[in-house]
């Protein structure tokens, strides 16, 4: 159902949403975290940038297109330099800065004819650029495609082929990986370079900015500016547009959900309740959310670690360049970090710090650490508990979410779930942010409480997904349960009296290395293609610091002799890099089949993890 966003329709929704008390707890939270003091001035700054006959006549058209960038704007006027935007390394940025950079960026972009409905790939790693790129994207209306950096090669050049940017932004690290393929992409007009030496044709980052005007473009085009990719069942990235997830509210450029506006509405403001508001809801008093990033901002995860707060309520961003358990805390300590997306392995590293280390941080500022992209075991989500609560919390600093690239979040497990019942711990939480259904495919019936069955979800994502591979891809995840459509996640687990979920396996084969997703048939192209193997199994092994890890079992060809080198050194020859490339290969005479010719990876599996006595969870 498709219902035009329009003050009627949004004057119809509220009587449903003011009587959710999430929905007063969000308002209440994003007044405390703006500050009272400053709603006025915000409210003038954006009457006095948009023209109040243009304020009026666009609230009662609803036409955001001009009243959203002069909000976030008259928002970064206001802040100006008492609160910090961005810290990035030694690099800090008040907001009256980073408006500034950010006004230098678009009119650099719209200099370089970059404009609404144009891509930028974003290929760098974590800094200040990707906040700036996101500004003057969202300003301009350009789209950015936050671009896994680990690509090279081949893999690279199919994904900006897919993807058709107009400009690329690198940085200078990548340089060389970008002039392999530069000839073969014939969209891209634009080379933007982050770093101090520029490539033949390139424009240096800096450049840009420092010689463009820093005032606001003079026309803009507002969306919210970043979009990910996700792989299929190939490893071919997919397309995920959480741009029109986000900004259909704030943006005349989004395209509508499939659903009623009062809907829309509802599901993003229990997201950005339960994920986002969690943390600030046990803050002391005028205390700012200073969120720290250390996952990679190409990971679609990520942007749970930083847009909602930093777009919405005027956060400050914490990046870290890299991943590093002890800088993790050192971060915590210094900038006073209280917010932050974690993956399990991370957790991981943190506790298996010397205790020495450990202790030497106060970890008191922390009020929320939200795990999620792979199953975290039940021993870490104590652990990094009890380690934070020693150095200084006053409560469970663990959180976690169930989601994915294509659904969003679904489930959310808060510190009060499991400190008023233990047990719940070891679930992935309630569905506090969508619906969820768990389904008997083949009684085509939702299933009793604690009966395993399929997990199937109704989220703010999955009603704006309108790409999935291919058409026919996309309807076959879609099933209709209780007259409503919900995404099929590929995944097994049940729900608790309670309505607490508790995943049991995935349906699909990705194999999860720290929360990072690596596709089998990607890895069994590169081994196949040895000249001495004759059939191979990619599967899942476990691993004590990622979760589980790439395994190849491999049955070479008759008289044939391969050692397990071979093996890894021909798939780092064919492209195969960082968790993609197998940490164990082992060699068997024959690889088990069905009678009717079937590998059984099941049966190949079991002797990594039933036979030795370890559970993979989810």
């Amino acid at each position: 159902m498709r219902e035009e966003k329009s003050l009627a329709n949004t004057l119809k929704a509220v009587p449903d949403l003011l009587r959710m008390e999430e929905t007063r707890n969000f308002l209440v939270i994003v007044i405390r975290q703006l500050g009272i003091e400053n709603l006025l001035p915000i409210l003038l700054g954006t009457v006095r940038r948009t023209g109040l006959i243009d304020s009026i006549t666009s609230l009662l058209s609803f036409k955001l297109g001009k009243i959203s960038p002069n909000l976030f704007v008259s928002m970064w006027d206001t802040f100006g330099d008492k609160r910090e935007a961005v810290i990035s390394g030694d690099k800090r940025f008040t907001f009256r800065e980073y408006k500034e950079r950010v006004f230098r960026l678009a009119n650099g972009m719209r200099g370089l004819g970059i404009g609404k409905g144009n891509r930028v790939a974003v290929l760098l790693p974590n800094g200040n650029e990707y906040l700036e790129n996101f500004g003057a994207g969202s300003l301009l209306g350009y789209l950015n495609l936050f671009t896994d950096w680990h690509m090279r090669g081949e893999h690279l050049l199919a994904y900006l082929k897919r993807q058709n940017p107009k400009a690329i932004l690198f940085t200078e690290e990548f340089a060389d990986r970008i002039t392999e393929i530069k000839d073969q992409l014939k969209g891209v007009e634009r080379y933007i370079v982050v770093g101090e030496k520029v490539p033949a044709e390139a424009i240096l980052y800096e450049d840009l900015i420092s010689r463009s005007p820093g005032k606001m473009p003079e026309e803009t085009n507002f969306i919210t500016s970043f979009s990910y990719s996700t792989g299929g069942t190939t490893g071919v990235p997919k397309h995920t547009n959480y741009y029109d997830m986000w900004g259909y509210a704030l943006s005349d450029i989004a395209e509508a959900p499939r659903v009623s506006f009062g809907e829309y509405l509802k599901h993003l403001i229990l997201g950005l309740y339960f994920v986002y508001c969690y943390g600030k809801s046990i803050m002391d008093e005028g205390e700012n959310i200073r969120c720290l990033v250390s996952t990679p901002m190409h990971h679609a995860a990520t942007s749970v670690g930083w847009m909602p707060p930093f777009l919405f309520m005027g956060a400050t961003i914490v990046m870290m360049s890299k991943f590093d358990a002890e800088e993790f805390l050192r971060l915590t300590e210094r900038e006073r970090c209280n917010w932050a997306f974690v993956v399990p392995t991370m957790l991981q590293r943190i506790l298996a710090l010397p205790d020495e280390v450990k202790r030497k941080y106060d970890l008191s500022s922390m009020r929320s650490m939200i795990c999620a992209s792979a199953p975290c075991p039940i021993e870490t989500k104590r652990g990094i508990n009890e380690l934070f609560m020693q150095q200084g919390c006053e409560k469970p600093v663990y959180c976690e979410y169930y989601g994915s690239s294509e659904t969003g979040v679904i489930t959310v497990l808060l510190p009060d779930d499991y400190l008023e019942n233990p047990k719940c711990i070891e679930s992935v939480g309630s569905p506090r942010c969508g619906d969820l259904r768990i389904f008997n495919d083949e009684e085509k019936r939702v299933c009793s409480p604690n009966e395993i069955g399929k997990v199937m979800v109704r989220t703010n994502s999955t009603i704006q997904l309108r790409y999935y591979g291919t058409p026919e891809k996309l309807q076959s995840v879609l099933k209709t349960i209780d007259g409503k459509e919900f995404f099929d996640d590929e995944l097994f687990g049940y729900v608790d009296e309670d309505d607490f979920l508790y995943l049991t396996g995935r349906e699909k084969e990705i194999i999860i290395v720290g929360g990072v997703n690596i596709y089998p048939d990607e890895v069994e192209k590169a081994v196949l293609g040895h000249p001495k193997v004759l059939e191979a199994a990619i599967i899942p092994i476990p691993d004590k610091d990622l979760g589980e890890a790439v395994g190849v079992v491999v049955q070479p060809k008759k008289g044939e002799e391969i050692t397990e080198e071979e093996i890894i050194e021909h798939c780092k020859k064919k492209g195969l890099y960082g968790y993609a490339v197998p940490k164990k290969v082992d060699i068997v005479e024959e690889l088990p089949r069905s009678m009717g010719g079937k590998m059984l990876k099941a049966e190949i599996m079991k002797k990594y993890w039933e036979d030795r006595g370890i559970k993979r969870r989810g």
